[in-house]
């Protein structure tokens, strides 16, 4: 049997999530080898938008800076009624809680090229033209066979993650069936590019209109998409032809201006899989999890899930932590990821309905509700939940990052691992996590937001995980021993 490794972890399938967990798992200090079947990153939008807790991701990565300017900071999200009444209203704050804007609207090739120049700066192995074909494991790692061109090799891997998009061969090579929602809704998708947006809005816009609902997106630069939903009947070739599209986008009188970057018909769906681990291989991004565009996190989930997964892969080869910590992977991540699926088709719901009298009643009630200062949906998504966390109070929360007077951000002087922040010195208990106290120099500038936030959770320390989730707060000692304790390790500093 073959023990020996080409790499601690392959990555199958280099999108953004696979980008991301090339470089978060190398940052921690495993050995990657990354493969995508395509030779060049995909030329044309996909994502739309990503929050503030996706830049915080890029933060570590080291390319927060870079992608910044390729983006824009939307003013708000509305959802308007067909005569543009406001239902739903979703102001964009320019510095949230972690740091960075709530939301930015991105052209994703660029993006995508940023975090693929980034795994060469961190010597990445990176493999193109290179396509999966098998696999199979056994108790000390994965034996993966490949093809690049015509040539079949073999690639010896500790742990395997397929972030190989919703039709995932490294999925169906499990048999992991997906759960399916049930939420099932065509629209037709435009990408273009309008040199002199003149008088369209530069905003995010749901249009609830019966006759059609029509999503409109300022995205970065002068790119602007739109997308019409499909009404029973109509056929993905016909919206398709240029002289609908033409007739689809005259109210917004730039036909003469438009250039189309891409136009195609997708099927909004929600699906989830049910298992996303076995063994040695893991499953993430759309190969775990599919979700409505409504609420615009899709590749933030599968990013989220690449923070999740890189760090506890780090802990497992550096031994600091049992195999069985990534069992906390789904057991984290999925319960978050229902949530948003859940926001997603509420929002969804409201967009889609093709029923004028269903849609006056929609309009009445929910104008009837704002009024009264109530909003339907919600985006405040929640904690994690059980998993690689204590039951104190702010466990499973994402920490705050506060930004300095010279704008240097908290993440920066925290390092890569788990951080225990304390009011005052406390002794190390475990070599895998760092200590800082208040009164440290390295972290002077922040130690009036940090106590603060102690303060306020009424705890004399906090632990925060490598994703800079709160593992727990409470006893500095009692803190550790729970770290170590739940990581099935002894690692006494």
């Amino acid at each position: 049997m073959k023990h020996d490794f080409d790499c601690d972890l392959l990555v199958v399938g280099l999108g953004p999530v696979g980008d991301a967990l090339a470089a978060l798992a190398t940052i921690q200090g495993l050995k990657v080898i990354a493969i995508d079947r395509s030779s060049t990153i995909f030329p044309l939008p996909r994502a739309a938008v990503f929050d503030h807790e996706i830049m915080r991701i890029f933060q570590a990565i080291g390319v927060a800076e870079r992608i910044a300017p390729l983006c824009r900071i939307p003013d708000r999200y509305q959802f308007l009624t067909a005569d543009r009444q406001v239902l739903l209203d979703f102001p964009v704050a320019p510095v949230g809680a972690f740091g960075w804007a709530e939301t930015y609207a991105l052209h994703q090739p660029a993006v995508e090229q940023v975090l693929r120049d980034r795994l060469t700066e961190l010597d990445v192995q990176v493999e193109l033209g290179v396509a999966f074909e098998r696999m199979a494991q056994d108790e000390a790692g994965v034996t993966v066979d490949v093809t690049a061109g015509a040539e079949p090799r073999q690639i010896r891997a500790r742990y395997v993650v397929g972030c190989d998009g919703s039709w995932s061969p490294v999925r169906e090579a499990l048999g992991i069936k997906l759960d399916d929602y049930n939420f099932d809704e065509p629209w037709l998708v435009l990408d273009t590019i309008i040199e002199e947006p003149g008088d369209l809005p530069i905003v995010c816009q749901q249009l609830c209109d019966p006759e059609r609902p029509v999503t409109h997106m300022a995205m970065s630069g002068k790119r602007f998409r739109w997308e019409f939903m499909l009404k029973p009947g109509e056929s993905p070739e016909e919206m398709l032809d240029d002289a609908r599209i033409r007739a689809l986008l005259e109210p917004w009188d730039c036909v003469e201006r438009i250039a189309i970057e891409r136009k195609a018909v997708y099927r909004f769906h929600a699906l989830v899989a049910e298992k996303w681990r076995v063994g040695r291989i893991l499953i993430a991004g759309d190969a775990a999890h599919q979700m409505p565009p409504f609420a615009g996190q899709g590749m933030c989930s599968g990013i989220r899930d690449a923070a999740n997964l890189a760090w506890k892969l780090g802990a497992v080869i550096r031994a600091e932590a049992d195999e069985a910590i990534l069992d906390t992977y789904q057991q984290e991540r999925e319960p978050h990821v229902r949530a948003i699926i859940a926001t997603a088709i509420a929002m969804g719901q409201i967009v889609c309905l093709l029923d004028p009298a269903a849609a006056e009643g929609r309009n009445q009630a929910m104008l009837a509700r704002k009024a009264s200062g109530a909003q339907d949906v919600s985006v405040a998504y929640p904690d994690l939940v059980d998993g690689f966390l204590t039951r104190t109070p702010h466990a499973g929360a994402l920490f705050p990052q506060p930004r300095a007077a010279d704008g240097e951000l908290l993440d920066a002087v925290c390092g890569n691992g788990p951080v225990l922040v304390t009011r005052s010195d406390a002794q190390v208990r475990d070599r895998s996590v760092r200590a800082i106290s208040l009164d440290a120099p390295e972290i002077a500038k922040f130690a009036a937001p940090l106590g603060q936030w102690l303060a306020a959770a009424a705890a004399d320390a906090v632990l925060i995980r490598p994703d800079r989730h709160v593992f727990g707060t409470g006893n500095p000692d009692e803190l550790q021993d729970a770290w170590r304790a739940m990581a099935g390790k002894t690692a006494v500093g």
